[in-house]
């Protein structure tokens, strides 16, 4: 589990195909301090394990073939910049909001649009996702923890701060960019318990 605050950007070093799907490697001078083999790491919003680390250095985890199809993480390439965070331990202070790491869905961002020092980011929700945004409430985009500002039309509307322009790989997104998304397990639990109430099942 993770809170949706991003720890450090890494950069890939490798992609390369193995018998059980894609090894990524990623160099990473902070996760991988105290990180240990066997660990979970949040690499753009996907949970994955770390299966080898260079302290310090670098870490390389496995992409399945389902993850290689319901994320983005299987077109990545050398050179590109991921968001990571190490599992959340227990008595941590939780900045952002809980975060599985098991994407959702894969989206597009329709629009960024800087306004005074922050950037306005327009993402198209599908529609299967579309009740579990709300005005105010939580997204993960890439494992960050986002408020989303405005919805509509099947489009929600989020504020980009400079922090998170700096500190995450956000801040260089264009238009038409895919990202990963995780809505809010609340209210796939609360849509859960309403739908059994009504004798709804999946």
């Amino acid at each position: 589990m993770f809170s949706g605050i991003i720890e450090e950007v890494g950069v890939v070093a490798g992609v390369r195909a193995v018998s059980a799907g894609l090894s990524l490697s990623v160099l990473a001078a902070r996760v991988t301090g105290a990180a240990k083999e066997g660990d979970s790491i949040s690499v753009n919003g996907t949970c994955l394990t770390l299966e080898k680390i260079e302290p310090g250095t670098m870490f390389t985890v496995s992409l399945s073939p389902q993850t290689r199809r319901e994320t983005t993480l299987g077109s990545l390439k050398k050179g590109d910049r991921v968001n990571l965070e190490q599992a959340l331990a227990l008595g941590d202070r939780i900045g952002g909001h809980l975060v599985y790491g098991h994407v959702d869905c894969v989206s597009r961002i329709v629009a960024l649009t800087p306004r005074s020092n922050s950037v306005l980011m327009k993402l198209r929700i599908p529609e299967e996702f579309e009740r579990y945004i709300v005005r105010r409430g939580s997204l993960a985009v890439d494992g960050v923890s986002l408020t989303v500002a405005e919805t509509a039309a099947g489009v929600a509307s989020i504020w980009l701060v400079p922090y998170t322009l700096s500190g995450t790989n956000l801040g260089g997104r264009k238009a038409g960019d895919r990202v990963n998304l995780e809505f809010d397990m609340l209210a796939k639990y609360v849509e859960r318990l309403v739908d059994s109430r009504r004798g709804v099942r999946d």
